[in-house]
């Protein structure tokens, strides 16, 4: 019989003030049998302190503390976990939260109201290289990139050379096989490697090519020609 490779727990941070929804993320970690509780901040002061303690998966951060902005623990954390799936919760849905939190390195972002519902799903698709985002900031991103199009200088026909990435040869198989549309569980299959490992060399991909996921993965990899090779 085939020994099954167990993947190791999602370990997860969060700085979060807000007793209730400090709750809500420790019953929703505690109670999935697939993730591990490694830090609970409630201050930005102590969320800085959790960066420099050693990496987690995933981390979680509201961006009003009593001591701080919330965008300080996602740049701090970014630079120092650069694989590090970071998720924004919090009451602000304006977009200078919104663009400030996402420069700094959130990969997702989800107002309170709706992410109690959801959070076990949404934490477990931020890991899996997803982008958890609540419609109504959707949109406004969406507003804003179209804004930025129509307000664009016309571009010379003069194409640009791009620098390609420099994917390493197991780097580019995983490439691969998202491209092919290949789960993260059949990849590791593929390879015969775990879960983890595929997801490890997903996040350096994103890193590479400066992506926050697997569509825009795809998209920037055919543009630098790394596909079909």
């Amino acid at each position: 019989m085939p020994t099954t490779i167990k993947s190791p727990p999602i370990r997860i941070a969060f700085v979060e003030d807000d007793v209730d929804f400090q709750q809500v993320l420790r019953t929703t970690i505690e109670t999935a049998p697939d993730m591990l509780l490694v830090s609970a901040s409630s201050t930005r002061a102590s969320g800085l302190n959790a960066v420099s303690d050693g990496p987690v998966d995933v981390l979680l951060v509201d961006l009003g503390l009593p001591d701080g902005s919330g965008v300080d623990v996602i740049r701090a954390a970014h630079d120092k976990w650069p694989a590090c799936a970071i998720m924004v919760c919090t009451t602000f849905g304006d977009e200078p939260h919104v663009m400030r939190s996402l420069e700094a390195g959130a990969t997702g972002y989800l107002l309170k109201d709706s992410a109690s519902h959801s959070m076990v799903s949404e934490i477990r698709s931020l890991y899996e290289g997803g982008s958890p985002i609540s419609p109504l900031i959707a949109r406004q991103i969406l507003m804003r990139f179209r804004s930025q199009e129509t307000s664009a200088p016309i571009q010379t026909p003069h194409r640009q050379e791009r620098t390609r990435a420099a994917l390493s040869t197991r780097e580019r198989e995983v490439l691969e096989f998202i491209t092919k549309g290949f789960t993260s569980e059949e990849i590791a299959g593929l390879m015969s490697v775990s879960r983890h490992t595929v997801l490890t060399f997903v996040r350096r991909i994103y890193i590479k090519l400066k992506v926050n996921s697997k569509t825009e993965a795809i998209f920037e990899a055919r543009n630098q020609g790394l596909l079909g090779e």
